[in-house]
């Protein structure tokens, strides 16, 4: 999956930089294409990759959570 993402972004990032570089009629839709490339494809893959081992449970403010950065906090005060 790693190497997945890692060849999509460069050639997403490969085709926003020929589109800058060549002076060709497509070169827009090259600019275009890297861009919806990162934004629809790599970026949610990065993200799946990154968190799908987390609980989301962990990250939500929930009651129990915030009991305990309170208690965290109380134990820090010298």
């Amino acid at each position: 999956m790693k190497y997945l993402i890692l060849i999509l972004f460069l050639a997403s990032l490969g085709s926003i930089i020929a589109g800058f570089l060549m002076e060709v009629d497509y070169s827009q839709k090259l600019i275009g294409f890297g861009v919806a490339g990162l934004f629809v494809l790599v970026f949610p893959l990065f993200s799946y990759y990154r968190w799908k081992d987390r609980s989301l449970k962990d990250y939500m403010l929930t009651q129990e959570n915030l009991d305990k950065m309170r208690e965290f906090k109380n134990e820090r005060k010298y």
